[in-house]
């Protein structure tokens, strides 16, 4: 038998944290994580705010589409989807965009030390269908357009600076990005039944100004080893960014994606996948297979945006019909985080830590009406794993 040790590491708040799993394999590859028993325990009864949560946490509405930010002037966005936090001072900042087209944008909510809201604002306007995104090392929000020949917009989640838009970083239909600051680049996904997952290389870490858009070159199957190819004509005209490389691989559906420890996870609506690249030796392989699971019910219904914790726990949120957040352990254990009842024409977005690790902010994107401008904004807080 193969001993293999994995370590994953979320980023808060600028400093690292690593978690050691190990797990015995009789192969290259490991099985996909498989349903068992969450290391928070079971699911309580809905809460105030129709949240089940396990013991000692709660949760808090932070805003409401079409209404304004409690303590503010500002009105929330519609369809709330992608988010990050940011550390401001003793408080901090969290970024959301705004999914509907035309529009779209981002917003900002901040936040005192004791967690008081002290403000919102906008921080992006004018684009379009601003679905997922990513954080950078540096501090700026990578807004993402989720629409044919869509781009990658940087933004400032103070609110100081203009956006930016980053054509070098391509133009397809732009789902999550990740930042890696080992190898000085960033993932992107791609939301196409047959799309491409993506890197962009900087001509200098810490501008996205330009640089290479590259392609992930692998197999047909669900692990082996990978390669990048550069992409030849990043603005996806006239052919398409996914089309231009032979032997690039195939994704159903890019959605989510986070960067930790050498290591990159992103998922896959189509097929409801979570994929792992293991940064060091180039290999890819499945971090989850709805189709694969062995035993018990499949807790991903619809795997969506996903982010990490300090404990090196994935978060996973669904947006199939079931109003969950998964959590995936370093020993591939899945299991239901938290369930939102009642709003089952909604979807989970934007799950993002706040620096200290303590607080986890998601939205509802329709609520219980169903519609764009039913969004919720919510914080959970509670003894999440150190």
């Amino acid at each position: 038998m193969e001993r293999r040790t994995l370590l994953r590491a979320a980023v808060l708040g600028g400093s690292s944290a690593v978690l050691g799993g190990t797990l015995w394999r009789g192969a290259a590859y490991a099985a996909p994580a498989q349903p068992g028993t969450s290391p928070y325990g079971a699911l309580g009864s809905p809460d105030a705010n129709g949240i089940r949560l396990p013991a000692g946490f709660t949760s808090r509405v932070i805003a409401r589409s079409g209404q304004t930010v409690p303590g503010t002037s500002y009105t929330w966005h519609n369809a709330p989807d992608g988010g990050a936090c940011y550390a401001d001072g003793t408080g901090w900042i969290y970024v959301s965009n705004s999914e509907i087209n035309p529009s779209g944008g981002a917003s900002a909510v901040k936040f005192s030390s004791t967690g008081t809201v002290t403000g919102a604002y906008r921080i992006l306007s004018g684009t379009r269908q601003n679905c997922a995104g990513g954080k950078t090392p540096w501090n700026t929000w990578l807004s993402c357009e989720e629409v044919s020949l869509g781009y990658v917009y940087e933004t400032d989640p103070w609110g100081v600076n203009a956006a930016v838009q980053r054509p070098a970083m391509g133009r397809f239909k732009h789902e999550a990005a990740a930042a890696d600051p080992v190898r000085k680049v960033v993932y992107l996904t791609e939301d196409e039944t047959n799309g491409r997952f993506y890197r962009f290389v900087p001509s200098a870490w810490g501008s996205l100004a330009s640089g290479t858009l590259q392609v992930m070159v692998a197999g047909s199957g669900t692990s082996g080893s990978f390669s990048w190819a550069n992409v030849p004509d990043p603005d996806g005209a006239p052919t398409t960014t996914r089309a231009q490389v032979s032997g690039s691989k195939s994704f159903n559906g890019g959605e989510g994606c986070h960067y930790a420890s050498d290591t990159v996870w992103f998922t896959t609506k189509g097929d409801n996948r979570v994929w792992q690249l293991n940064l060091t030796n180039n290999t890819y392989e499945l971090a989850y297979d709805d189709s694969l699971v062995t035993s018990g019910t499949a807790p991903l219904t619809g795997v969506d945006n996903i982010t990490g914790s300090a404990s090196g726990d994935l978060f996973v949120a669904e947006d199939g019909g079931s109003m969950d957040i998964c959590i995936i352990t370093p020993a591939d254990v899945v299991a239901p985080f938290l369930r939102i009842d009642g709003q089952s024409g909604s979807e989970i977005t934007g799950p993002a830590f706040s620096p200290d690790g303590t607080r986890l902010y998601f939205s509802s994107q329709r609520g219980t009406s169903g519609s764009s401008s039913g969004g919720i904004t919510y914080e959970v807080r509670g003894p999440f794993r150190a």
